[in-house]
């Protein structure tokens, strides 16, 4: 039976096992899904002994994804920008890498929220690995502009001038600011997305509600518990609230294609897996 897994530090929270055991029923496939912790020293070893073993793919989760852009033989332009790898496929000696992180919001922004991403005003909040992650698979939705705001501004002009040849060729204006210049404070955006560790922590909102929009949406890449404070804040001054499940089931359904070349039916399993999550809803 063909084995895949995902690793990380900590792990016992995912999903991915139950996600990805139903994109297999529900497609037919036979594989085995596992979720392994990993010593925070100890990833390349533990990846190259999985691969020895027969497996045949994982996914990475924190804090090894700079590890696995890294340990792959070849990877997507993505994982080139993100400068983060969430999936790994292996063939042989052969590792290709890729970042589902980006593609997973913007299906579920698009597809399952039926929210439009071109000609407009994001803000994006956080220049971490979340936003590294996210911020490519935006630009290429062409959005008339994404702002990066950060604590520290330093890391989020290093974020976007990564990317700046792609805004140029998307024609997306794509700035750097932190978290309290006055260009922020003044502003509002269609859509506000919080990618800051900010939920993680349940510490004090990040950014003021003049950012948010009646008409707009306000999406969380945090989900559960975690992702409330921040819901509830958006919904409370009149947005759409929106946490990051959908993104977690659309990640996972496009490591499943690259690996078994199938894609699965995801509205399903992120209905089945909401009801999980947060039965009282």
């Amino acid at each position: 039976m063909d084995s895949y897994c995902v690793f990380g530090h900590p792990i016992e929270h995912s999903k991915s096992p139950w996600i990805q055991a139903r994109f297999a029923e529900l497609t037919g496939q036979t594989l085995q899904y596992e979720k392994t912790w990993v010593p925070l020293d100890a990833f390349n070893a533990t990846v190259h002994a999985f691969r020895a073993a027969g497996g045949k793919g994982c996914n990475v989760t924190l804090p090894f994804k700079t590890e696995a852009a890294a340990l792959a033989t070849e990877c997507s332009p993505r994982v080139a920008l993100a400068q983060a790898c969430n999936t790994l496929k292996f063939d042989g000696e052969h590792i290709y890498g890729e970042n589902t992180d980006g593609l997973g919001l913007v299906t579920d922004l698009v597809s399952n929220a039926g929210f439009s991403l071109q000609g407009r005003r994001i803000l994006l909040i956080g220049a971490g690995g979340a936003s590294a992650g996210v911020l490519g698979p935006l630009l290429a939705q062409k959005p008339q502009c994404i702002w990066v705001a950060n604590r520290s501004v330093d890391k989020a002009i290093h974020l976007v001038a990564r990317h700046a040849s792609l805004a140029a060729s998307e024609g997306v204006d794509c700035q750097a600011f932190g978290l309290t210049h006055e260009a922020i404070l003044s502003q509002s955006f269609d859509l506000v997305i919080n990618a800051s560790s900010s939920s993680l922590q349940q510490a004090a909102l990040p950014v003021p509600a003049t950012v948010l929009q009646a008409n707009g949406l306000a999406c969380d890449l945090m989900y559960g518990p975690a992702a409330q404070g921040f819901l509830e804040w958006a919904r409370a001054h009149g947005t759409e609230a929106r946490d990051g499940l959908g993104m977690l089931v659309e990640q996972a359904a496009a490591s499943f294609q690259l690996w078994r070349g199938v894609q699965p039916p995801t509205q399903q399993v992120l209905a089945e897996l909401r009801a999980l999550v947060s039965p009282s809803q």
